[in-house]
């Protein structure tokens, strides 16, 4: 192996990117919706109140340290942006690698907030989803005081300002994004694939990969039926559900994937998949043939979002911290890092000047990140991202069985 490689291209080469393992949705399994189910048996919290927030926040004082729960691989093993950040400000960090799955984390937390505790986190970072949509309904997740998020404000992207599942960004900061699209091996399909109807096209029969997440592969069914997720009815899931479930029974999907459809397609077990940016990417980086597109009938964006759990120790800090991260500069660090699609339109250019100076395989892979959509989506391509529809407790009931009952026969 080259050590002279870029570190990050090192680390797409060796390591498994965990942060899209299996089961990253309750809906998934049994276990998942038991922890959906006790989530949400406690009184759902009233949107907060200006004055309320206004008060909480007024009663708060910095107190020089905070901590950090996140998921693997989402900061620099040095963990420079945070010895910086604490260089700057005198705030302590404790950061923890504590988050391997969206649900099993909220089962964790849910009966300690429950019952009026400290999680022990000031920070946690959780995807747009059901466990984050029980967080806000809850009352788990502090409302934010925007009058300490001047970075935010003045670097975040329009888009990032107005998420479907946290209007006016009340509760959380998305740390990072990442598509759901469609990957393909340049070695077997000669096409320029373009729409979603190549995972239903029996001439890749067999060979065509789909993911075992049910709310994923509900989006790009209902893709394919020209619906929008996000404002789909159960009309819509079960018409999405016989569309896959014609898919499965005409052999069609050779699998329903976790994180290892990225082999799979990678090697050419299938050759079309759905896929997410960041595997894709690295993949990319490493040399392989493999080419990701967003269809042209819609993909999925998803957020993971940093917020301050309900009684922590220190919001303060932790809300210092989560602003300091929207410093461009420290937003490029993180991104080179991590990969997926940065919250901070800024970082781009940041990057590319910094390709500038590169030279040899690190220069080469700056200028792939620079000009890769799966890192910078086109605003061509983000009007065609839509994300995951949002249900009540009653309509889980009736959307996941829909769609694992394809996944899982």
């Amino acid at each position: 192996m080259n050590h002279s490689l870029n570190p990050a291209l090192l680390r797409g080469m060796t390591q498994a990117r965990t942060r899209r393992d299996a089961f990253r949705i309750a809906g998934l399994s049994a276990a998942g919706l038991a922890l959906a189910a006790c989530g949400v048996q406690g009184k759902k919290a009233e949107a907060p109140k200006t004055d309320a927030v206004k008060d909480y926040w007024a009663k708060q004082t910095k107190h020089g340290r905070v901590v950090f729960a996140n998921w693997p691989e989402y900061m620099p093993e040095d963990q420079e942006p945070l010895k910086k950040f604490q260089q700057a400000t005198g705030i302590s960090y404790q950061y923890k690698e504590v988050i391997n799955e969206n649900a099993e984390f909220f089962g964790k937390l849910d009966p300690v907030l429950r019952a009026g505790q400290s999680s022990g986190y000031d920070i946690v970072v959780m995807t747009n989803g059901i466990q984050l949509q029980h967080m806000i309904e809850l009352g788990y997740a502090t409302p934010l005081d925007h009058s300490k998020m001047p970075n935010f404000l003045a670097n975040a992207g329009d888009k990032y300002k107005e998420r479907s599942y946290d209007p006016g960004n009340v509760y959380t900061m998305p740390y990072t994004s990442g598509v759901t699209g469609i990957a393909y091996n340049t070695k077997y399909v000669e096409d320029d694939i373009k729409s979603i109807g190549s995972l239903f096209d029996s001439k890749y029969k067999g060979r065509v990969g789909m993911m075992n997440d049910a709310q994923e592969i509900a989006n790009f069914g209902m893709f394919a039926l020209g619906l929008d997720p996000e404002k789909s009815t159960e009309a819509d899931w079960k018409q999405a559900g016989e569309k896959l479930k014609a898919q499965r029974d005409a052999g069609i999907v050779r699998k329903y994937y976790d994180q290892s459809y990225i082999d799979a397609v990678s090697k050419g077990d299938v050759w079309i998949t759905m896929a997410w940016s960041g595997d894709v990417f690295q993949r990319q980086l490493a040399g392989e043939p493999v080419k990701f597109v967003v269809p042209e009938e819609g993909g999925t964006i998803w957020t993971d979002n940093m917020l301050i759990p309900k009684n922590a120790a220190n919001p303060v800090d932790a809300i210092t911290l989560m602003d300091y991260l929207y410093q461009p500069a420290v937003a490029a660090e993180l991104d080179e890092f991590i990969q997926y699609v940065t919250p901070v339109p800024a970082v781009q250019d940041l990057l590319r000047e910094k390709a500038t100076k590169a030279t040899g395989e690190g220069k080469q892979s700056l200028e792939q990140m620079v000009e890769s959509p799966l890192m910078f989506p086109s605003e061509a391509e983000y009007a065609k991202l839509r994300t995951y529809v949002k249900l009540s407790t009653a309509q889980e009931q009736v959307f996941n069985p829909i769609f694992q009952s394809i996944t899982q026969a």
